[in-house]
Formats: C-alpha cells, structure tokens, sequence
C-alpha cells in the first residue's frame, strides 16, 4: 500500500481539460488585473480590498464549478449606494457581469468595475447587515444560486411561520417573573456583560453581588411577603444597591475616557490623512520608478541578447558568406571583362581578405564558445 501514498509516482498527471484551461486563463487574467487580490479559496474564490475616499470595500470574486461557462458570482462588502449593485447594496447587477460569456474577460471586468467606482464613488448603504462571508464563503443570497454551488454547505431559510419548541420543565427551571414596567427602569444603565471577555480589548467584571442583605434582616416573612408585592419598594431597594451604584459610575466613568479619545483620535485625524497622502505620492512613485526599471531591464535584456557570443558568431557568419559573394561577383566582372585588372586586384584582394579575416575570427569564437561551454552553463 505504499505506493498509494509515494510522492515520486510514475503515473503522469491526468492533462487538464479545455474548459479547466479557460478557468485558468480567467484566474490569471484576474490576478494580473490587480497586486492585491487574495486568494480565498483555490480557483473558487477570490477577494480584492479597495479604497474609495476613505471607505473600504471588499470585492468578492465566487467562480461556480463549471466557470466560465457559467457567469461569476461578484458581491461586495460593506453594502453600498450604486448603479452596478443590487437593491441590497451587495451583489454587481451590472450588464458587463450579467453578460459574462466563455470569450468574456474576467480581469478586465474587474478592471472596470473598479474604474467605475472610482468614477463614481459608492456610499455605505444604511443599515448594513453582518458580515457576509462564512468560514472563507459567501453566503449564496438567492436560493436559485445554491444549486450552482455544490461545495457550498445549505443555509436554512428563514421562514416567519416556522414553530418554535417550547421548553421543557425540569428541576433546573430559570423562569423569573417579568420586571416591573416604572418610569425609573428607563433611566437605568445599559446592562453590562457578566462576561470577562471584552470588545476590541476591553474586559469589566461585574461587582460581586452579596449572598444576603443585612438591611433586611429585621423585618419578618408577613412583612418581607408584603415587600415583594411592593414594586416600589423593590425598585428603590434595587437602586439604593452599592453595587448599581458602582456600575453607573463605571459608566460615567467609561463615557468620558470613550469622549476624550475621539477628542484625542479627531486631533489626529489630519496627521493620518497627511501620512495617507503621503502614502499615495510614494506609492504613485513607486509605480513609476518600477515601470522605468522594467522597460530599462527590457533594454538590458536585449542589449545583452544582441552581444551575446551566439549572436556575434551568427554575424560573423552572415558577413564572411557576404564578403565572399561579392568578391565572387567581383571576379565574374574581371572574367566578362568590364571590369580593369588593376580596379579588379585592388577590390577583389580587399573583399578577399576581409572574407578570410571574419572567417577565422568565426573559427576562433567557435572554439572558445566551446571551450566555455564545458566549464559552464550553455549561452
């Protein structure tokens, strides 16, 4: 069983076929369209940042399994306000990917997809859901889309009819009764997680809570069993707590360290957009010096073709074979006498020598092109 698992196999690898040969054909002109394209998930998906006046959009590039002969599936992230987007502000409706055929450009759809956004930027639409990508997926909008894409796992419908499980009694039962409906509930905090775990790296921990109540220890049951029906008094009970008092001035407290930060990031603000300028210019210059550099390297590259010791031995070739057929023609003049003997020894022994001269200068370039390709790679 061993050789099930070799890595060195003798068996060729089956040829790809022409339809997976125009898939990967689309996939390369998509990766060249743009540097930062990232590849979610091989030959399925694809995803490109961008920026648009300081609003960042994802591009989501989903190729179906039988692409490209089936139109790609093109969303972006946050919705947005656009002409080339849906109702929704997430799937690219435009006419360029609705019309995508097997002949089609994928890249230099892309291309103009962002040309156009830059044209007319986009603006976040109200209201933006959660995040629509799963686990590296994008989650298929239209059930009429989910049959094209097999690999993808089902998303349950949601459906405002369905019947929910009612709970079952047991002795772990939590049920409270509901809390009571006074104006001062309103003007309690927002209820803080119990929870350690913070967001964006903040953690609070809630006050321990007392396990009993010396304050209402001298009243007796009648009297506690009078309380409990009292919403009044339980409310004042509950917000004289020290611990109440102590999550409202952690709040207090939280809201002016959350104001003097915007304050402080707001100051910073032009310095960042300064940076992000700054940014931009290295960046437009960047592009251009690596431009000048490929077309200089493009120039060394055929310089360097055209001195190459193959190259001057082909000229030497080219221009020994030329010396000798005008000498040759030379000496058919002189024979049909329309040329003098002294014009005809002059020019003849000129042409002559220069035909033996690039000859044996051709013989000796062979030799050493010989001689170096033993010591090194061929050239």
């Amino acid at each position: 069983m061993s050789w099930l698992f070799s890595s060195k196999g003798n068996r060729p690898l089956a040829p790809l076929t022409s339809l997976q040969q125009q898939k990967q054909r689309q996939i390369e002109s998509l990766k060249a369209c743009h540097s930062s394209i990232a590849e979610i998930q091989k030959d399925v998906e694809y995803r490109l940042p961008i920026t648009i006046k300081n609003l960042t959009i994802n591009i989501n590039i989903l190729l179906p399994p039988q692409f490209p002969q089936e139109k790609p599936l093109i969303s972006v992230y946050p919705p947005i306000r656009h002409h080339l987007v849906d109702k929704q502000g997430v799937n690219v409706t435009c006419p360029i990917v609705n019309n995508f055929t097997m002949h089609s450009d994928l890249g230099k759809i892309v291309q103009s997809l962002l040309d156009e956004f830059w044209k007319n930027p986009p603006t976040v639409a109200p209201n933006s859901g959660s995040f629509p990508y799963l686990s590296g997926i994008t989650v298929i909008r239209n059930q009429g889309d989910a049959a094209s894409f097999p690999f993808l796992p089902s998303y349950p419908t949601q459906e405002s009819n369905r019947s929910v499980p009612e709970p079952v009694p047991g002795i772990y039962s939590t049920s409270k009764a509901a809390a009571p409906s006074c104006g001062l509930i309103t003007e309690l905090p927002i209820p803080v997680p119990t929870s350690e775990v913070g967001i964006n790296g903040f953690t609070y921990k809630m006050p321990e809570l007392p396990d009993t109540f010396p304050e209402l220890a001298e009243f007796s049951v009648s009297q506690l069993s009078e309380m409990v029906e009292q919403d009044d008094f339980l409310l004042e009970q509950f917000i004289n707590l020290p611990q109440l008092k102590q999550i409202i001035t952690d709040k207090e407290d939280l809201v002016k360290n959350i104001e003097e930060l915007a304050r402080k990031n707001l100051q910073l603000e032009p310095i960042l957009e300064a940076k992000r300028q700054m940014l931009l210019e290295k960046y437009e210059l960047l592009t251009q010096m690596k431009g000048s550099f490929e077309k200089k390297l493009q120039r060394q590259h055929e310089l360097s073709e055209s001195c190459s010791l193959s190259a001057l031995q082909a000229r030497l070739k080219v221009a020994a074979h030329e010396a000798e057929e005008e000498s040759d023609s030379i000496a058919e003049n002189f024979l049909e006498g329309k040329t003098e003997i002294d014009d005809f020894l002059n020019i003849f022994m000129e042409k002559r020598t220069s035909c033996h001269s690039r000859r044996a200068k051709e013989e000796k370039l062979q030799q050493a092109i010989s001689l170096h390709s033993q010591y090194h790679a061929p050239l």
